[in-house]
């Protein structure tokens, strides 16, 4: 697997979270009606602890 970010977005996408705009960079700016906050979603995760830092910020559990 050359990186968890396809996953990840799958992930939380199936959780109700959605893509709000570009952030800077290559990263995006979701949103997580499970916290009711924004997050950043880098466009190039490679490290597990990364993706579920992620998860964690959007209200999940770990998946990686």
């Amino acid at each position: 697997m050359a990186g968890y970010t396809v996953e990840l977005k799958r992930l939380l996408t199936d959780a109700g979270c959605y893509f709000e705009k570009s952030g800077r960079g290559d990263h995006e700016i979701w949103y997580s009606p499970i916290t009711n906050r924004r997050f950043t979603v880098d466009s190039n995760i490679k490290s597990r602890h990364t993706a579920n830092a992620v998860l964690k910020q959007a209200g999940l559990r770990k998946g990686f």
